[in-house]
């Protein structure tokens, strides 16, 4: 299987429980460094203490906003996408007003998207939209990565690992079809093994949003799989 930079870096390694503690957080930044992964995903008060602790790393720091309901206005997103890039985010992984999708207001939804992808964009910064598949239907998958499509976000993702599913293969082939070339898909909630990554990858994910990215590592490295980096990252 060819891949298009090393596996480590497929890999956004995940605190966002809200009950996690300063050494939970810890441990997180700890195993990021060794594995080197490609970011840690936190909840946006982290922000700034883990940047300060990855400092002179190559992993970078993913706040989430809007997590993980995405029921705040788009003023209170903008407002909090700001603040995690002021206080040293690297990326952005914001949710999606499911309400607005579900009842098909469409152009809130683009709105929405436009908004906190400018602010991202005008920073530097990676922007990744979670669509939380798991209570959308294929019509309302399909919408979102249109409007992606023409608003351009880095990332369209799968799901925020809170809701009732997680990532599946036929999503994220469904995805990446209607996305287009220029935006690339995020694979994430319930990838725990190397099978599943790798599953992910093969339908066209370019990161991976795991809390088991160790694990999944550990089981590459005692594998007999043979994975070809035809395009380092």
């Amino acid at each position: 299987m060819k891949l298009c930079k090393p596996l480590n870096k497929y890999f956004d390694h995940t605190i966002l429980k809200p009950y996690a503690s300063s050494a939970d957080i810890d441990k997180v930044i700890d195993e990021c460094i060794r594995y080197d992964f490609r970011m840690i995903a936190i909840n946006s008060v982290q922000v700034r203490y883990c940047k300060e602790r990855l400092k002179g790393t190559d992993v970078h720091v993913g706040a989430a906003i809007g997590f993980p309901l995405g029921q705040t206005t788009i003023e209170t997103k903008v407002f909090e996408t700001r603040k995690a890039i002021e206080d040293g985010s690297d990326e952005i992984d914001y949710v999606v007003n499911l309400t607005e999708v579900k009842n098909g207001n469409w152009n809130i939804v683009e709105r929405e998207m436009k908004a906190i992808v400018d602010v991202c964009k005008e920073q530097g910064i990676i922007s990744k939209v979670i669509f939380e598949n798991c209570y959308l239907n294929q019509r309302e998958i399909i919408a979102l990565a249109q409007i992606a499509r023409i608003v351009g976000p880095d990332y369209i993702k799968t799901s925020t690992g809170f809701g009732t599913g997680g990532a599946t293969v036929e999503d994220v082939r469904l995805m990446k079809e209607f996305a287009g070339n220029n935006v690339k898909v995020k694979a994430a909630g319930g990838i725990r093994d190397l099978t599943s990554a790798l599953a992910m990858i093969e339908a066209g994910a370019t990161r991976i949003g795991s809390s088991a990215g160790c694990a999944i590592m550990d089981e590459y490295k005692g594998s007999d799989q043979g994975l070809e980096v035809v395009d380092t990252y």
